[in-house]
Parts: structure tokens; C-alpha cells; sequence
């Protein structure tokens, strides 16, 4: 059922003061049981002419209009920690379908009629390359991204688009699969190299090895070239919507997305929380990086293999000689071993943003690169998941600065995750500490002089989540958030206690953290009840 606004009482709805008496939340932050403020769009007596409307208010005029809303994009500003925040929704991993289309796009025009209404600045979307360019080499379909960008245009939203080279379907939250194209698929089962490696065999298909990444492995094209040229495609396809309608071009440098090797894979129970997981270096080019990397300090017999006692992707850190407390780690190796590792993973970071730069320079758009909330053993001397992802952080040594300073010499904002877990909430033999590792990476952005935005690791309608990230946002340890990006919209986002944590956390980050929270006779709300609004949104049939 596709959702209608008319005058009809089960849609529109005064206020049920008693509804919201007894709410309370855990957390700091207060999130009632509230209507939001005054919509944009008032409740029409048809959907014809809400639609008209709608389309009147946001439909650009003249290609001046256009030039004009890219020298105005929102820019989200380096702010201070009382500066209002942008939210932005993620949209289902299949908003566009594997035959290229808009998936049920009656109820996406619904949705974002719904988060429009509640505040929110915008949605971001996956540009999947499996998708895209499944058809063959640099034979791209955008169709159905398109359309998408025209809707979200229709109801006044910005859009974020993520460049997404890696797989969907094995990590948490993945609800669908979408594998690499068909044709790399080809190549790599003629050369297995091509995909990361563990100490087994074990060979990953979510993302391709960067340590090929300057090797023309892709039909003549490198990884990077590859990467490229589909960015460029999009920039071509999409030109006058970028900087305007797209705010921002998030770019994928590894699996989920994020600059880290695929470490915890959670397909076929490889790996389990709160594992070390494994390092990923035993693909023929990353063994011949690693092997000229010793070779030139002298320490031949160093290149032979990766560390051989850093245990499997399920041990605890005491598990294992590498990264128990005074482990090798710490030794003269294990330094050697994490700079290398490490280090190709900053360059691979380092030569996809500067293309990226290079490609959407003068565009209007915001550039961002996603880094991994990894925060089980944070606790511990060695920060084993960490380093197995390609983090050097130990006790020792920050491994956030120089991801943060390589994302400020490209001006790319560093999005990061977990910012709505609390410390409290963690099992204690995980050693977790994500509010530590937020602080951590606040710390180093704010020192590199690096925009910081945000984002939930896991799926969360509470209080004490949204609560979590609003004071994440007004700490004083270091950079406010320039946007946050909610995961993700489905049918229990739209749910009534759900949407209205959702629309009062909107609230609060656009004021800074600083909102108040509305009383139950409140008249200053719209007439238009979000309950109902999710309600209708259900019955479309949303995911």
C-alpha cells in the first residue's frame, strides 16, 4: 500500500497526552514520546496535491539554480561541540536491484516523504560495483541510481553515495548479496591471488588484495584504475547532481567499505565475537611486498611468512605468543611485521583518495573514507583486533594519527563507527572499550585538523544508544561530529517508539545536543503524528 496524506483521522492525529507520561530514557540524553516539529508539507486532502506541492518546492529551476546550489552545498562545517549535526539515514543494502532497477519504489517515495518530515538532512546509498558494472569492463548501468537521486531530489534530501568495491552478504547487518562483478569473479577463479589470504589458505572474495593494487590484474587495468574508472563514471553520469542534490562521496577502500584487511570474516562461522581474528598477508603479491620490505633492512629471513604464533580468528589475546601481554608484538619483529602491515593499508587509503580527490575536485561534494570501530580488547597492551585489521594501535604506539593525517592531506572526512556503544554494555572478557576508542580517534582528528562524522555500528532504536552519540558529539576530548549517518531505514525504524527516538534524536544533534525536551501538550508540533506516518510506511511494504 502505497502511503497517502489526507485528511482522514487514521492519519492525522492530535497528541495523546497520556501516551508519553511514564517514558524514560537510560541514558543522559532524554528522548520522549513526542511529535516532531512543523513539517515542511502540511496534511493535504489528496495525494495529488501533496505531490504538487512537493515537486513546486524543490524542482530546480534553471541550470543558474543549479550552478548556484553547488556553490551553496552544505559544507558541514569543522564545528564546535555545541554545532548543529546533520543526520543522514542509511537506506537498505538493495535499494537497487541486482537487474538494475529501484527496488519497491512506492514505498522508498513514502520513506523518504516520512524522514523528510522528521528533520532528517539526508540518506545515503551504496553504489554497488556489482551492480554497476556486472555487465562487463566499463560497461556501467545507472539507471536505477538515477531514479533514486531524482526522488530524493523530489523531497528536498541530500545524498550521500558510497563508492562500495567490496562484496555485500557475510558481515554483520548484511541482509542480501551482492558479489563482485562476474567478470572479476572470472579472474580471480583463474588467479586466487587476487583476494586476501589467511595463514590456511583461506581466500576472502569480499574485497580485492591491495597488494595488487598497481598490478594490471583486471583485464590490463589495475585494482586502482579500475576503482577510477567507475568513479569517473559517476561523475560523468551524475555531473549536475554533485554538490547539489549529492553532498557527499563516501569511498569504499576495503570489505564493509572500510580502509581495514577483512580480519573477522563472520561467514561459515569463521570467525566469532569477540575473536583476534587473523592477518590477512598470505596472497602471493602482499607475500612478495612483504618479502622486499625485509630484504630492505636487511632482515632477509623476516620476509618469509607473516608472524607464525598470532593464533586463529576465534583465540583471546592470552591465547597466543604474538599478542599476549608482553607478546611479540612488542619485540624488534613484531614492530617490523605491524609497520608493513599497517603501512600498506595507509597506501592503499592513500592512492584511492587522492584519485577520488583528483576525479570530484571542483564538484561541490564532500569526500569521506569509513575506518572500523574495533573495539573488543581495546583494553588489553597489544590491541590484537586492531592490528590484525591493519591498525597499529597499541598501548604504544597510536595507530589513528597517521589514518587521520593521510585523510586531512586529501581533505577527507574520517567517518567513523561504534559511536553509540557504551563500555558498560560490553561482555568484561572482551576487554572492550569503544567509548575509549572514540576518544582515542576524536583525539587524533582533532589533531590532524581532520573532519570527524559518525556513524552506529549495530542496529539500535533505544535511548541509550541515540543518547550515547549526542554526548559523544558534546564531549570535550576533542572534534564535535560534522554529520552522522543512522543505521539503517527498515520496517522497525518506522515502528512507533522506534520513529519517535529517531525524530527526537534528529532534534537534539541539530541543536546541538542541547534540545529540549517537548512537553506532552506541546503545541508548537505538527499535526501530522509520526506513529501513523510508520504505520502507513509498514503497509508500503518498505524492505
Amino acid at each position: 500500500m502505497e502511503l497517502t496524506l489526507n485528511s482522514s483521522s487514521s492519519l492525522i492525529k492530535r497528541k495523546d497526552a497520556k501516551s508519553s507520561r511514564n517514558q524514560e530514557g537510560s541514558s543522559n540524553m532524554s528522548f520522549a514520546k513526542t511529535k516532531p516539529p512543523t513539517y515542511q508539507f502540511q496534511a493535504k486532502s489528496s495525494v495529488k496535491e501533496m505531490k504538487f506541492t512537493h515537486e513546486k518546492t524543490f524542482k530546480p529551476e534553471s541550470e543558474t539554480t543549479e550552478r548556484w546550489e553547488k556553490l551553496h552545498v552544505l559544507s558541514y562545517p569543522h564545528p564546535k561541540n555545541d554545532s548543529s549535526v546533520p543526520v543522514f539515514v542509511m537506506l537498505p543494502l538493495d535499494t537497487v536491484t541486482m537487474s538494475g532497477h529501484l527496488n519497491k519504489p512506492r514505498a522508498m517515495n513514502a520513506s523518504l516523504m516520512a524522514l523528510k518530515g522528521a528533520g532528517v538532512e539526508g540518506v545515503m546509498v551504496d553504489a554497488w560495483w556489482g551492480l554497476v558494472e556486472k555487465d562487463g569492463p566499463m560497461k556501467y548501468n545507472w539507471e536505477g541510481y538515477a531514479e533514486l537521486i531524482q526522488m530524493v531530489q523530489k523531497h528536498g534530501l541530500k545524498l550521500q553515495v558510497v563508492m562500495s568495491f567490496h562484496q555485500c552478504g557475510g558481515n554483520v547487518g548484511d541482509s542480501c548479496s551482492i558479489p563482485l562483478p562476474p567478470w572479476v569473479l572470472e579472474e580471480i577463479s583463474k588467479n586466487p591471488d587476487l583476494v586476501y589470504t589467511d595463514k590456511s589458505g583461506r581466500r576472502n572474495p569480499e574485497y580485492i588484495s591491495l597488494g595488487c593494487d598497481s598490478v594490471p590484474v583486471l583485464r590490463g587495468r589495475t585494482p586502482i584504475q579500475v576503482y577510477s574508472d567507475f568513479m569517473r563514471s559517476f561523475r560523468e553520469r551524475f555531473d549536475n547532481y554533485i554538490g547539489g542534490v549529492i553532498a557527499e562521496i563516501q569511498v569504499g577502500m576495503g570489505p564493509c567499505g572500510e580502509l581495514r584487511y577483512p580480519s573477522y570474516p563472520e561467514s561459515n562461522g569463521t570467525w566469532r565475537f569477540p575473536g583476534i581474528g587473523e592477518f590477512q598477508c598470505y596472497d602471493k603479491y602482499m607475500k612478495s611486498s612483504l618479502q622486499a620490505y625485509a630484504e630492505s633492512i636487511g632482515k632477509t629471513n623476516w620476509g618469509t611468512s607473516g608472524p607464525h604464533d598470532a593464533g586463529e580468528y576465534k583465540n583471546l589475546p592470552e591465547d597466543t605468543e604474538f599478542f599476549r601481554r608482553d607478546g611479540t608484538w612488542n619485540s624488534e619483529y613484531g614492530k617490523f611485521f605491524m609497520e608493513w602491515y599497517s603501512g600498506k593499508l595507509l597506501e592503499h587509503g592513500d592512492k584511492l583518495l587522492s584519485s577520488a580527490k583528483a576525479i570530484f575536485q571542483g564538484s561541490g561534494a564532500k569526500l569521506s573514507g569509513k575506518v572500523a570501530g574495533i573495539h573488543w580488547h581495546y583494553n588489553t597492551r597489544s590491541h590484537a583486533a586492531e592490528l590484525t585489521a591493519g591498525y597499529y594501535n597499541t598501548r604504544n604506539h597510536d595507530g589513528y594519527l597517521p589514518i587521520a593525517k593521510m585523510f586531512n592531506k586529501h581533505g577527507v572526512v574520517l567517518n567513523f563507527t561504534c559511536m553509540e556503544m557504551k563500555d558498560g554494555e560490553q561482555p568484561e572478557h572482551a576487554n572492550c572499550s569503544p567509548e575509549g576508542l572514540v576518544k582515542q580517534v576524536q583525539n587524533a582528528t582533532r589533531q590532524a585538523g581532520t573532519e570527524l562524522a559518525g556513524e552506529n555500528a549495530l542496529e539500535r532504536y533505544d535511548s541509550s544508544a541515540f543518547g550515547q552519540v549526542v554526548a559523544t558529539n558534546r564531549s570535550d576530548s576533542g572534534n564535535g561530529l560534522t554529520a552522522f549517518t543512522y543505521l539503517r531505514m527498515n520496517k522497525r525504524l518506522f515502528e512507533g517508539q522506534n520513529w519517535q527516538q529517531l525524530v527526537e534524536f534528529v532534534k537534539n544533534m541539530k541543536e546541538g545536543g542541547h534540545g529540549r525536551r517537548l512537553s506532552e501538550e506541546d503545541t508548537t508540533g505538527s499535526d501530522l503524528y509520526v506513529g501513523f506516518v510508520g504505520s502507513k510506511i509498514s503497509e508500503a511494504a518498505l524492505v
